[in-house]
C-alpha cells in the first residue's frame, strides 16, 4: 500500500460495531411486515430536523451541525411497509420480543453479561435518516468476549435497535429516503478497541458475523449487515468510517484513516510552530469576486454555467437550492500557505478535508467543490485570474487562498467551515464519522456525535429478561463458530468451505445430516458447502428443497453410494419437485439400481478405449474408458467401482 507505516509505532487501535438485520416477521416497534422492500411509493413527507436539549441542558454538536446544513428531508412511503409509527404520528408499540430474543442469542454466544431488564433509549439522528429525528436503541448484554488469533477479543455491549431509512438522493439542501427498511430489527455488536492491525480488522468482522449468523435467525444478503470501523493512532482521535459494507474494504480504509491521523498530526506540529494554537489564531476573510471570473475558461465560475448546471439538475430554490444569487467567494487563510497541500489520506491533501465540510454542511456539491491556491488549475488566464483574486483580498506571500461557488448564502457557510477545520486541525484529529469508497478513501460525514445524543424513551416500557427465558434460548443454541470450525478442521474440511457452510446457515444442515442420516462429516460439508453452494450459482432453486428431503437423500445415499455420483441431476429434480419423495424421483430416473450385465459391457468400451486413446499410456486408456463408461452408468454403479472393472479388463493393473 501506498504511504507504508508502522502501526505498532503509530499506536495504531480499532474497534468494531457490527450491524446485523433481524429475520423477523414485523418491525421493532411496530407490526408492519419486515424486509418487504419497494421501488416505488405512495406518498412523500416533507420534514425538518431541530436539534434539542439533552437531559443535561446540552446540545449534542453533531446536532448542531446537521442543523447548518439547512436540509430539507423527503420521506417516500409505500402503504406496504409502513404504518404512521413510521411517520412519528403515533408512539411505539411494545418492543418486538422476537428480536429481542435473537440479541439474548447473540450475547449468550460472546459470553455477555445479560441485563435484567431491557430499557429502550433515544439515540439523536438529524442527518434524516429517521424520521423522528432519533434511533430507539436499547443494551442487552454487556462484557462479553470472543476467541480471536490466540487471545480474546473484548466485546463492550450487544443492543437491539431499530434500522433507518435507505438513502435515495442527496442533492443541495435535499435529501430523500425511501422509508421501506425503517424500523427493521437490527443488533449492533461493539468490540472493544482490541484490533492493531487492518487485516486484523477484516478478520473481525467476518468471525463477528459468523458469530450473528450462528443462531439461524439473521438475515443475509446484501445490506443485511454493515460495520462502523473505529480508527485512532496515538495521539489521535475516535474517527468512524461509517457503514463498510464489505470486510474486504476494511484493510484500505484502515490504513489509509491510520495514515491520515498520523499526517493531521504532523500537520497540528506545523501549525503549533508557526503559532496556531487556538482558535482564536485562525484569521479567515473572504470577499466576493465573482466579477473576476465572469469570463474565465473555468466554465463553473461563471454564472451562466451555473444557471445551466442548475437546471440540469433540477434544483429548486427552497429546496435543492440554496438562498441568494450565485456568488464566487474567494476565502483569504492568512499564514496558512503551504498547509493546502499537506499530505492527508494516501494520494490526497489537506484541501480534502476542507472540501468535504463544504459540501456536506454548506451543501456546495459541484465538483471540485473548491479551488485553492497551491495546485490551481492549468487553463489559459488562470494564473492573471487568481493573482487578481489574491490582490483583491490583499494576500501576503505566506498566506493561502481558497474559492468557493454557488448561493451567496452556502458560500458564506462554506468560508466559516474552512475556518472551523482549520481550529480542528490545531488540535489534530478531530472526533468525526466519515463515508468510505471501494478505494480506500474516505470523505467526511459528520462529526462523531457524543454522549448528550442519548436518553431515555418514556414512550416504552421496560422488558424484564427472566433466567427461565435465557435458560430456554440457551438451551437450543446451537454450537459457536470456533468449536464447529475446528470439529471441521478436524475432519479435512478447509477453512474456506467451513466459514461459508456458517454464514450461509449449512451449517445447521451438516449437523441434520451427521445426526438423522448418518453421512460422513468431511462429505456432508463438501456437499452443502462446494455442491449445492456450485448449482445454487447455476441458478438451480436449491433453497426450495426442505431440510428433510436432503436426509432423505443421505439415507438412500447409505444404501446406494451411487446416488451422491449423480447428485447434480438428482439435486435439479428435487429443486423442481421439492414436494415429491427422494425415494420416488430416485426410482423415476432409474437410478441407485446397478443394469444387469453392466460388467459385461464394458469389454466393448474398454476396446474402444484402447482404439480411441491419443496416448498409449495405460492412465490415459483407464481415464477414457471410466469415463465413457460412467457416461451411462453414473448413479447406478459406485464410481470406485467402475474404475476398479475398467481396470481389471484393461488387464489387472493398466
Amino acid at each position: 500500500m501506498a504511504h507504508e507505516i508502522d502501526y505498532a509505532e503509530v499506536g495504531m487501535i480499532a474497534g468494531l460495531e457490527v450491524h446485523q438485520q433481524l429475520l423477523t416477521d414485523t418491525k421493532m416497534f411496530c407490526r408492519c411486515p419486515a424486509r418487504r422492500y419497494t421501488s416505488t411509493h405512495d406518498g412523500e413527507m416533507l420534514r425538518h430536523m431541530r436539534p434539542t436539549l439533552s437531559e443535561l441542558g446540552e446540545y449534542d454538536g453533531t446536532a448542531l451541525m446537521e442543523f447548518k446544513t439547512k436540509k430539507n428531508i423527503i420521506y417516500l412511503l409505500h402503504e406496504d411497509n409502513v404504518c404512521t409509527y413510521e411517520m412519528d404520528d403515533t408512539p411505539p408499540f411494545l418492543v418486538n420480543q422476537q428480536a429481542v430474543d435473537v440479541a439474548i442469542e447473540q450475547c449468550l454466544m460472546l459470553g455477555c453479561d445479560i441485563v435484567d431488564e431491557v430499557h429502550i433509549a433515544r439515540k439523536q439522528y438529524l442527518d434524516g435518516s429517521i424520521p423522528t429525528g432519533f434511533q430507539r436503541t436499547a443494551i442487552v448484554g454487556v462484557n462479553g468476549r470472543l476467541p480471536f488469533r490466540g487471545r480474546e477479543l473484548s466485546i463492550t455491549q450487544v443492543s437491539v435497535e431499530e434500522d433507518s431509512c435507505r438513502e435515495v438522493s442527496d442533492d443541495g439542501h435535499l435529501i430523500v429516503w425511501r422509508t421501506d427498511r425503517l424500523g427493521m430489527p437490527l443488533i449492533e455488536t461493539v468490540t472493544g478497541p482490541d484490533l492493531r492491525t487492518p487485516d486484523e480488522v477484516a478478520e473481525a468482522i467476518l468471525l463477528v458475523g459468523r458469530v450473528c449468523r450462528s443462531t439461524g435467525h439473521v438475515r443475509v444478503g446484501i445490506g443485511a449487515s454493515r460495520q462502523d470501523v473505529n480508527v485512532s493512532v496515538r495521539g489521535g482521535r475516535r474517527v468512524e468510517i461509517k457503514g463498510v459494507p464489505q470486510a474486504g474494504w476494511a484493510p484500505r480504509l484502515v490504513h489509509g484513516e491510520a495514515v491520515r491521523q498520523v499526517n493531521l498530526l504532523r500537520l497540528r506540529d506545523v501549525l503549533h510552530r508557526r503559532g496556531f494554537t487556538s482558535a482564536a489564531s485562525i484569521e479567515v476573510t473572504s470577499a466576493d469576486v465573482t466579477d473576476v471570473f465572469a469570463a474565465s475558461e473555468l466554465g463553473f465560475l461563471r454564472a451562466e454555467k451555473w444557471e445551466r448546471f442548475v437546471k440540469e439538475r433540477g434544483r429548486r430554490p427552497g429546496f435543492e437550492l440554496g438562498a441568494g444569487p450565485f456568488t464566487v467567494r474567494a476565502a483569504r487563510l492568512k499564514g496558512l500557505a503551504e498547509t493546502l497541500s499537506h499530505p492527508g489520506q494516501p494520494e490526497l491533501t489537506f484541501a480534502h478535508e476542507l472540501a468535504g465540510r463544504v459540501r456536506v454542511i454548506a451543501g456546495l456539491d459541484q465538483r471540485p467543490i473548491l479551488l485553492h491556491s497551491e495546485k490551481w488549475p492549468d487553463y489559459r488566464g488562470g494564473l492573471p485570474e487568481l493573482r487578481k483574486v489574491r490582490q483583491r483580498l490583499h494576500c501576503e506571500a505566506d498566506d493561502a487562498l481558497v474559492v468557493v461557488w454557488g448561493p451567496a448564502e452556502d458560500t458564506l457557510t462554506a468560508v466559516d467551515e474552512v475556518r472551523l477545520r482549520y481550529v480542528d486541525a490545531t488540535q489534530g484529529v478531530p472526533n468525526e464519522t466519515r463515508q468510505p469508497f471501494r478505494d480506500g478513501s474516505t470523505d467526511f460525514e459528520r462529526i462523531l456525535p457524543g454522549p448528550d445524543r442519548m436518553y431515555p424513551d418514556t414512550d416504552s416500557p421496560p422488558t424484564p429478561v427472566t433466567r427461565e427465558r435465557v435458560a430456554t434460548l440457551s438451551a437450543a443454541l446451537p454450537p459457536p463458530p470456533w468449536e464447529r470450525e475446528a470439529r471441521y478442521g478436524a475432519a479435512g474440511v478447509p477453512a474456506p468451505v467451513g466459514h461459508y457452510l456458517i454464514r450461509r446457515g449449512g451449517a445447521a444442515l451438516v449437523d441434520r445430516l451427521v445426526a438423522e442420516a448418518g453421512a460422513e462429516l468431511r462429505l456432508a460439508c463438501f456437499f452443502v458447502g462446494e455442491r449445492l453452494k456450485g448449482l445454487r450459482r447455476k441458478g438451480v432453486a436449491v433453497g426450495a428443497v426442505p431440510p428433510g428431503r436432503w436426509v432423505e437423500l443421505f439415507r438412500l445415499a447409505a444404501e446406494r453410494p451411487a446416488l451422491l455420483d449423480a447428485c447434480d441431476a438428482l439435486v435439479r429434480l428435487m429443486a423442481g419437485r421439492p414436494d415429491e419423495g427422494v425415494a420416488a424421483l430416485v426410482a423415476e430416473a432409474s437410478l441407485g439400481e446397478a443394469p444387469a450385465g453392466w460388467r459385461a459391457a464394458l469389454h466393448a468400451v474398454v476396446d474402444d478405449a484402447r482404439a480411441g486413446a491419443r496416448s498409449r499410456s495405460p492412465e490415459a486408456r483407464e481415464r477414457l474408458a471410466a469415463g465413457r463408461a460412467m457416461a451411462g452408468l453414473r448413479g447406478k454403479v459406485p464410481a470406485t467401482e467402475v474404475v476398479a472393472a475398467v481396470r481389471a479388463e484393461l488387464g489387472g493393473g493398466r
